[in-house]
């Protein structure tokens, strides 16, 4: 009988072999496998997330779309295609094909003859917004609650503790944009790209609506309650709760911009 010692790959192999040919009637066959793990580097756990490149003409739709949402182009004025090149440093071809894009998305209109106009939020542009961000934002509520993440919770959570920062400016501009980062948070977390793209188009609308909705708030007390209402209703997995909550949310919305009560109901009506 004789033993055989063998290693390779992190496997230790130990052989006790009684005949040259082993069979059936040799009971001096004893092979023993001895595994052990592998030793290596734990994986490196990601902490920044991969760059995206950008064409020229879709960083130009964002700083437009960036310019629009400010206010550094009020609705209804023009855009014209030698100052944005001036002012942007880029030729006309790419710029031409982002505000092609930006009135694709409603954000531009084009006048026959006249040219490109940043689109004017009068009241049926309000009113139209709203049923799309109503529609948009309550079946996102609804994704986020079907996924049941503690993380989107956590996020929407400390998106109403931002907003707290402000509850003495209920009316300010960071308040305004505190509001409009936990809808966005809110878009994010239900994982659908339709629903982002949607989302992010509505947005730029919605803080144009936002300076006119400028004084309409007297107490931030009240404006960050019934955003934490929404929070609580999505922790809880209360479908229900979280719809009627942001059906009456968009209500009051469109109440404070154009102080239309049927229209605000319309918005109620619209429940499944």
């Amino acid at each position: 009988m004789r033993a055989i010692h063998g290693k390779k790959e992190g496997m230790t192999v130990t052989m006790k072999v009684g005949a040259e040919t082993p069979g059936p009637e040799d009971p001096g066959i004893d092979r023993t496998v001895v595994h052990q793990p592998k030793r290596g580097k734990s994986p490196r756990r990601r902490v920044l997330s991969p760059l995206v490149q950008e064409s020229t003409p879709a960083i130009i739709a964002r700083k437009l779309h960036d310019a629009i949402a400010n206010g550094d182009f009020a609705p209804g004025s023009q855009l014209t295609e030698s100052g944005l090149a001036a002012d942007l440093g880029v030729s006309r071809g790419p710029l031409r094909e982002a505000m092609q894009r930006l009135t694709a998305e409603g954000l531009l209109v084009s006048h026959r003859n006249r040219g490109l106009f940043v689109v004017s939020m009068e009241d049926d542009d309000i009113r139209d917004m709203y049923v799309a961000r109503t529609a948009v934002e309550r079946a996102a509520a609804q994704q986020v609650i079907a996924h049941r993440e503690q993380e989107a919770v956590q996020a929407l959570g400390e998106a109403v503790d931002a907003m707290r920062d402000f509850i003495e400016e209920p009316n300010g501009a960071g308040m305004a944009e505190a509001d409009m980062a936990f809808h966005q948070t809110l878009v994010e977390y239900a994982g659908s790209q339709r629903l982002s793209r949607l989302h992010e188009t509505i947005l730029v609308e919605t803080r144009m609506c936002l300076r006119a909705m400028r004084g309409t708030y007297s107490s931030g007390k009240d404006r960050i309650d019934e955003h934490q209402a929404l929070v609580d209703a999505i922790a809880a997995g209360d479908a229900a709760a979280a719809d009627a909550l942001m059906i009456e949310h968009m209500a009051d919305g469109l109440r404070r911009l154009i102080g239309d009560g049927e229209d605000a109901a319309n918005l109620q009506v619209a429940r499944g």
